[in-house]
């Protein structure tokens, strides 16, 4: 019986903490803002497998609207986070190629990127507000506030296409 409380007592305090870390509005890098407040625009164009330019020199508490011009013929996605994130993001991302709400090109018909949400039995959703899908030839837009000095990477995260290059780095300086 105690062994069944202790591990009861463990999968709790896990359960709770990898929800805490894992919730997609806590990031301890910034958080997203309103392209109103940014004091600048950084226009990066999206190739097939590229990102130009390929590095981003941000001041800590800086604001920035990242436009994202996607002169490919795929889907590419932007994506603010360290590499553990981005690994973690790109098993969502396979997750949701392999449930055919992803193709090369886009998302299944009706589905938006921004307006999915992580974890609904009811399906992959994805909202997480430091990210943003951009189909071929169209442009897309996030904006954020880099609240501390770090070193970050922005990718994206479509099956391979991080593997195949498709990342930057990005600075944020005092």
């Amino acid at each position: 019986m105690l062994m069944i409380n202790r591990l009861v007592l463990a999968a709790s305090v896990l359960a709770l903490s990898v929800s805490s870390w894992a919730s997609p509005g806590h990031f301890d890098f910034g958080q997203p803002a309103p392209a109103a407040k940014a004091s600048r625009s950084i226009e990066v164009v999206m190739g097939d497998m590229s990102f130009n330019p390929k590095t981003l020199d941000i001041k800590a508490g800086e604001t920035v609207r990242f436009v994202l011009v996607n002169k490919g013929q795929l889907l590419h996605e932007f994506n603010l986070g360290d590499a553990a994130m981005h690994a973690e993001h790109q098993q969502e991302m396979l997750k949701m190629q392999q449930e055919g709400m992803l193709s090369p090109t886009g998302m299944q018909s009706g589905m938006d990127h921004a307006a999915m949400s992580h974890g609904d039995k009811g399906g992959m959703n994805h909202d997480d507000p430091n990210s943003v899908l951009v189909q071929p030839g169209k442009t897309g837009e996030l904006t954020w506030t880099f609240s501390k000095a770090t070193r970050l990477e922005f990718a994206c995260n479509v099956p391979g296409h991080y593997q195949a290059g498709m990342k930057g780095d990005l600075t944020v300086s005092q």
